[in-house]
């Protein structure tokens, strides 16, 4: 894939008013950076060049300068069907993740056939001193074991984690409202015993008094537990 007409052509699909919304909400990136295309078009981009098989060359060509060249990336390793090369890449990748979006917005569809597989990487993940990983690592937690696949070892897993990072807390946050939406009766000791630090508890709790599948009561004793400081 050649860099410059890629290039055109993300800058033919600018949206200026776009572009300046995101700057304003992903605020770890460059702003430079940002050419401002929506994100159906970069889906469309990455589905072509996926279904075109030329995709490697352009993989390869880390770092990115512009932050739609990453998302992408992101597109196009969560379209990747053969489950190795999907990891491989998405390692290689992980690393240069600069920003929420990019990581939230990356989720391979080849994982929901081979579970059995991720905690290993999600414990290495989560384990890690880069800040999007350790966030995709808690995301991957969220969306495929709160369900059929929960194990009480993973809302263990993300406890554990301390760190001074605000995206990094946010997503423990929105790990522990979405698994007491999910998994309440198990998950609840957490905030009763106040596992995690104050800051990303009373978020969980505001996230899960926010949601619409927690009951009011449940509500009414979640707010109960807040840290007052």
């Amino acid at each position: 894939m050649n860099k410059a007409e890629l290039h055109r052509e993300l800058y033919d699909l600018q949206d200026l008013k776009y572009r300046d919304m995101q700057i304003k909400i992903i605020p770890t990136i460059n702003p430079e950076s940002v050419i401002g295309v929506r994100t159906p078009e970069l889906r469309r981009m990455a589905k072509d060049i996926l279904k075109a098989g030329n995709y490697k060359g352009f993989l390869e060509q880390l770092p990115h300068k512009y932050f739609e060249e990453n998302q992408l990336q992101a597109f196009i390793i969560s379209g990747i069907k053969d489950l190795n090369e999907c990891m491989e890449e998405l390692e290689k990748f992980l690393p240069y993740v600069d920003n929420w979006a990019t990581c939230d917005q990356m989720s391979p569809k080849i994982f929901r056939k081979h579970k059995e597989v991720l905690p290993a990487h999600i414990k290495d993940w989560i384990d890690s001193e880069k800040i999007y990983t350790v966030r995709f690592g808690v995301g991957m937690l969220m969306e495929h074991f709160l369900d059929d696949d929960f194990d009480p070892l993973y809302p263990e897993m993300v406890a554990k984690i301390r760190s001074e990072e605000y995206y990094v807390n946010m997503m423990i946050a929105w790990y522990f409202a979405t698994a007491l939406a999910k998994q309440y009766e198990s998950v609840l000791p957490y905030i009763e015993e106040k596992r995690l630090d104050d800051w990303t508890h009373n978020k969980a709790i505001q996230k899960s008094v926010e949601s619409r599948r927690i009951t009011e009561e449940q509500k009414l004793y979640l707010k109960s537990l807040k840290v007052v400081r």
